[in-house]
């Protein structure tokens, strides 16, 4: 069993990022472990953070979603918590997937202000709504994890039941994110040599611990400063530019990478360049038989995505997202286009690749759940 609860954890840690351009919702580690009407089981369990991102990547119907956790500095502590638990946190604060904090209430708010993301917590922050006007304004903003009948859902604080909805970066927080920050102390996982790194950066969006994935700076007296040490950052100079792209297989969102002009990225059945974009896990037969290992490279220039046919067998650009096939433009080997606003890459039918905003789903969501390993007396579920 402890081996099975390992592998859930491992999977976890493939869901938790401070990729400010793929974390869907922020969230509080330690008020979430401690939902213990969500399970009945222990007191805390770091258990109740996969079953949350579960019920986030049903409620957004798209697979693989990413938080970004705060982590109050007493939860590397917690006796609450088994020694193999703290030490998972205590490895996601060195790698700056997570923050570690004094504060993470006002944390918390305050990226999901300068990001426009969701808040997953069942506190009011009822003194808070003046900073935050939107607090109340936009219901969805913030919403509860509570106990459902096939795991948690949520219920927002106001306004009735709302699935988590996302606002728009604060004119603040696209100036932030504008910029590259580094922090004086040594070794800073967040404001170092970029924020997202760790054994899963794959997924984290940050293999090569791009500047492009830092968080954003915690504003104190308006100065830029690091929200885990305390210290003044330095500015360095402009950040990379980036284009979020997502895989979409049979109508559903796949998964979002992060495509910068630091480097390509190639996309495939299962790509041997580091930072590849794998789809061979969400294949069927015919669609591997079709799609080559490394089948499309994508290049980030002066503000383009370009995209380039690598593979044997060719690839299709469907303008603007049509379906219909009188629209789609053939791809051959080693041709290269630029992908339009609302284009999409087609690799193979129902197969297709293009920026994450204009890839709606369109089929019966079925996630892929990170507690598919858990032991089942780890997630007995309340009786409905």
């Amino acid at each position: 069993m402890r081996f099975e609860i390992s592998k859930v954890l491992d999977a976890i840690e493939g869901r938790v990022c401070t990729d400010p351009s793929l974390a869907r919702a922020v969230l509080d580690l330690a008020e979430i472990i401690r939902y213990q009407d969500i399970d009945g089981g222990r007191p805390a369990s770091l258990l109740r953070l996969g079953m949350v991102i579960d019920a986030l990547s049903r409620e957004l119907e798209e697979d693989s979603v990413q938080v970004y956790a705060v982590v109050h500095r007493a939860l590397l502590s917690d006796a609450d918590l088994t020694s193999n638990e703290r030490m998972v946190v205590r490895r996601w604060a060195d790698d700056g997937l997570v923050e570690v904090l004094d504060n993470p209430g006002d944390r918390m708010l305050e990226v999901a202000d300068l990001l426009g993301l969701p808040v997953l917590s069942r506190v009011r922050f009822d003194g808070l709504r003046g900073r935050f006007p939107w607090l109340v304004e936009q219901p969805g903003r913030v919403v509860a994890p509570v106990p459902g009948a096939g795991g948690p859902v949520f219920i927002a604080h106001v306004g009735g039941g709302h699935a988590p909805v996302a606002g728009k970066r604060s004119p603040t927080g696209a100036k932030l994110l504008a910029r590259q920050w580094r922090c004086p102390e040594s070794g800073c996982a967040l404001f170092g040599g970029g924020g997202g790194g760790g054994a899963f950066a794959d997924l984290a969006g940050g293999a090569d611990r791009s500047p492009a994935a830092q968080p954003p700076p915690s504003l104190r007296n308006g100065v830029p400063t690091c929200p885990r040490h305390g210290a003044r950052l330095g500015d360095g100079g402009p950040r990379p530019r980036t284009e979020v792209l997502a895989v979409r297989v049979g109508g559903l969102v796949r998964r979002r990478f992060v495509l910068s002009e630091e480097q390509p990225v190639v996309a495939g059945r299962a790509p041997e360049q580091e930072g590849g974009i794998m789809l061979g896990q969400w294949l069927n037969d015919e669609a591997r038989r079709w799609i080559s290992r490394g089948h499309v490279r994508f290049e980030l220039r002066v503000g383009e995505v370009i995209v380039t046919d690598v593979s044997t067998n060719g690839s299709g650009i469907r303008p603007a997202g049509s379906m219909n096939e009188a629209d789609r433009i053939p791809l051959a080997p080693q041709q290269s286009r630029v992908l339009g606003e609302n284009d999409m890459i087609e690799l193979y039918p129902g197969v297709q690749i293009g920026r994450a905003e204009e890839l709606p789903t369109g089929a019966p969501f079925t996630p892929t759940s990170v507690m598919a390993e858990a032991p089942t007396m780890a997630m007995r579920l309340p009786r409905p």
